[in-house]
């Protein structure tokens, strides 16, 4: 067993995750006091980062309950090292005038430094999620990291871009699954292994290649492979192959968590309005959500007028998507009628996600547009809040993502296809074609 190392640990580590302290096996961590200092910052407040920075502030004094860390680390329980919070320390002179301007970043880094080398024969690494310092480290010598516990490996996001498997099978099985009285097969007449819930398919016919292809998915609970549909969702038609099992999914009342992934105007948010518009008499309230990124990290509270016009900027995309379903039918039509009576009556309603915290969301469809932007904690705190008859929709594209310290391997939405791919109220799929218009397609290839 080797030597235990030590790491440095970055404010941005412990507002992403407040329990990453136990994370580090064996290994010993020291704390800046400019991290507590940055933290203390972040504890009066709602959303998530008040919610870690308590947490870890909590954890930390009980754990030095009694205690001094001014007589060495403290020991974080059996088969963990021990953590230290260490008072800053200067950059050496050489380094002094290259940092000079005295923020956060470089008192950590400069205290990185002092702890390195005032450990020789140890190896110490500073973690961060900041890619700006963890650059500004580089430059100087230190070791870094990225904080890698709750990342998800690449070739997972590929499996889950990836996950619709291929086959040619002969006309009889075709025909079976076509046009038979089931409309579907034994697993076990098309695959030699048994698929895993809800695992997605397209089947070509081997007699005629010309033939349209046809799209399937695995009904762990018949132990069939069973025919798609084409499925129309109050006016709104798939346009290709992935759109009509994405329709599939969100129609499908045994499956109740929903993740749909893919570039822009691949229709994402379409789809799961539309579905959610086609099944409303099955839920007592259609709930759609998106974080709210603010650029500078500032709350809503610096935005002129009351909280329905603040919002407004962040919701208008998710109103762009139900006025494009309100626009397959005349204004005087019944279905046009029917969404301007769900959205005054409140049957449908649109707000940002941190008003969800907190709730019990029974009886409801729960849509969560741009779910790329969320944490893994996060995601975890608001599938949770799920009650009976509930049904969740995340929609998002991994990697266009507007959260400073979240990339396509860290993030909620990546999260929930890795942890719960398989399980059988869970169905993934990954949108490839965009539909807006040609020319968004050629901006999202070209570009």
């Amino acid at each position: 067993m080797g030597k235990p190392k030590i790491f440095v640990l970055d404010t941005n580590v412990i507002l992403h995750d407040h329990n990453a302290i136990h994370h580090f096996q064996d290994n010993n961590l020291v704390i800046p006091v400019a991290v507590i200092e940055e933290v203390d910052k972040f504890k009066k407040g709602t959303d998530t980062l008040s919610y870690n920075a308590r947490r870890f502030m909590r954890d930390m004094d009980r754990i030095s309950e009694g205690r001094s860390f001014a007589k060495g680390g403290i020991s974080l329980g059996k088969d963990q090292g021990w953590v230290k919070i260490e008072p800053n320390h200067p950059f050496k002179p050489e380094l002094a005038e290259l940092f000079c301007d005295d923020i956060p970043d470089h008192r950590i880094l400069s205290t990185a430094m002092w702890v390195r080398d005032n450990n020789p024969g140890t190896f110490v690494a500073l973690v961060s999620k900041d890619v700006n310092l963890r650059m500004k480290a580089r430059a100087a010598g230190m070791a870094v990291q990225d904080y890698l516990t709750d990342r998800v490996e690449d070739e997972r996001i590929e499996k889950a871009n990836m996950e619709v498997q291929s086959y040619t099978l002969p006309g009889e099985l075709m025909q079976a699954i076509c046009y038979g009285p089931e409309t579907a097969v034994d697993w076990a007449a098309v695959v030699d292994r048994e698929p895993e819930p809800n695992q997605l398919f397209k089947l070509r016919w081997k007699e005629d290649r010309s033939r349209e292809t046809v799209c399937a998915r695995y009904d762990a609970g018949r132990g069939k492979i069973v025919l798609v549909k084409a499925r129309e969702a109050f006016g709104i038609r798939p346009r290709n192959d992935e759109q009509k099992m994405a329709l599939d999914a969100l129609l499908n009342p045994k499956v109740q968590l929903v993740s749909l992934t893919g570039g822009a105007g691949t229709g994402k948010t379409l789809l799961a309005l539309a579905a959610a518009l086609e099944q409303e008499s099955d839920y007592d309230q259609i709930i759609v959500s998106r974080p709210t990124v603010i650029l500078g990290n500032q709350d809503i509270g610096f935005l002129p007028g009351d909280q329905k016009t603040k919002m407004s900027p962040f919701l208008q995309p998710l109103m762009d998507n139900l006025n494009v379903i309100k626009g397959q039918f005349k204004p005087t039509s019944r279905e046009a009628q029917r969404i301007d009576g769900f959205l005054k009556d409140g049957k449908i309603i649109i707000e940002p996600l941190a008003y969800i915290r907190g709730r019990s969301l029974g009886r409801c469809y729960f849509i969560i547009d741009e779910a790329q932007n969320l944490t893994p904690l996060e995601m975890k705190t608001i599938i949770t809040r799920a009650g009976e008859g509930t049904k969740i929709v995340c929609t998002g594209d991994v990697f266009q993502i507007d959260q400073p310290y979240l990339d396509q391997w860290s993030n909620g939405l990546s999260h929930l296809g890795e942890k719960l791919g398989g399980q059988k109220l869970f169905q993934h799929i990954f949108l490839r074609k965009g539909e807006r218009s040609e020319l968004s397609e050629l901006a999202a290839k070209m570009l």
